[in-house]
């Protein structure tokens, strides 16, 4: 099979990368030939290999059309994708802040973004690295931005990970300061530092232990639970019914990473257990397919899996 492609001449540049790289890993990736000749591209070879690489020039033309620069790492995505909704997960964009785009870069961060926009309450659930908290955060941001939402509350619950609060330094809220340090950062990426600051002082943006969230009702917040495989079900249960009027809730977690004491039911577990199925809440899970730091961290995640299921595997005899 053949089938041409001809890129417009001002999107060439977008499309083909800086001294063609992108073109080049399109040109590893697919299994058919590409052949070139100024803006025209020619595919050959199985009709299979020729939709699918054909799926991926068009994807990268049209996220340039969109305002997007593609890379080798999108191209990359585009082709793990195949040949259907690569365009519209990476061309979903939620913000832009100095130059930098937040968007989905896999299918079930698609289903993710598209869960909490949907939903009131959104519980996602995956390993390291899969963007649950930092779609959250952009989300979280956007919603403020837009004045659908009149306060960020970020919070997670302040448990020990083989440390000691009471050996640091400070008060408190210096004590648990080093456990927000990834909703600050985030955060960082997305909101200029000035506003930033002056958001904390006035309560607009407000980051809290889990504890601090007792007694209260949430009103027009866009709320973050992060890490709540640490929760205990009473207080996820507490934190869940702290929802108010005009407020979203998104809880996120990694069942596999509980740092509970040994026995203790995690309340992120014992939450999809008890609230799947009730209207208004929604759990997306994410794999490790939807790691997008380095693919070493891929690699670390597959080895910690694969010694724990060998743990678990009955002894013979």
């Amino acid at each position: 099979m053949e089938a041409r492609i001809v890129i417009p001449p001002v999107r060439m540049l977008e499309v083909f990368g800086e001294r063609d790289a992108v073109l080049r890993r399109v040109e590893e990736l697919v299994e058919c030939e590409v052949i070139v000749r100024g803006n025209e591209i020619s595919l050959r070879g199985t009709e299979e290999a020729v939709d699918r690489a054909e799926a991926v020039f068009n994807g990268l033309v049209g996220l340039a059309e969109d305002g997007d620069n593609p890379t080798s790492e999108t191209a990359e995505r585009l082709y793990r994708m195949g040949a259907r909704g690569g365009r519209e997960v990476l061309g979903d964009m939620i913000l832009t802040h100095r130059g930098r785009r937040v968007a989905p870069k896999t299918r079930n961060q698609k289903a993710y973004t598209d869960a909490i926009r949907q939903s009131q309450v959104v519980f996602g659930i995956g390993p390291a690295g899969t963007g649950k908290t930092y779609l959250a955060v952009a989300l979280a941001v956007d919603a403020l931005n837009r004045g659908e939402v009149t306060r960020i509350i970020l919070t997670r619950p302040a448990v020990e990970a083989g440390e000691s609060l009471g050996f640091l330094p400070g008060d408190m809220m210096a004590k648990v300061d080093p456990y927000f340090r990834p909703l600050y950062d985030a955060l960082y990426e997305m909101v200029d530092p000035a506003r930033f600051q002056a958001h904390l002082e006035r309560g607009i943006i407000e980051i809290a232990p889990l504890a601090f969230m007792r007694g209260r009702t949430l009103n027009d917040a866009f709320i973050i639970l992060d890490e709540a495989q640490n929760t205990t079900p009473q207080q996820m249960k507490m934190f869940l019914t702290r929802l108010g009027f005009g407020s979203k809730m998104v809880v996120t977690g990694d069942i596999t990473q509980v740092d509970l004491p040994k026995g203790r039911l995690s309340g992120l577990e014992d939450a999809r257990r008890t609230l799947t199925g009730v209207e208004g809440v929604s759990f997306v899970g994410l794999q490790r397919d939807d790691i997008v730091r380095s693919d070493l961290v891929m690699r670390i995640v597959d080895a910690y899996e694969g010694v724990q299921e060998e743990a678990q595997e009955p002894a013979e005899g």
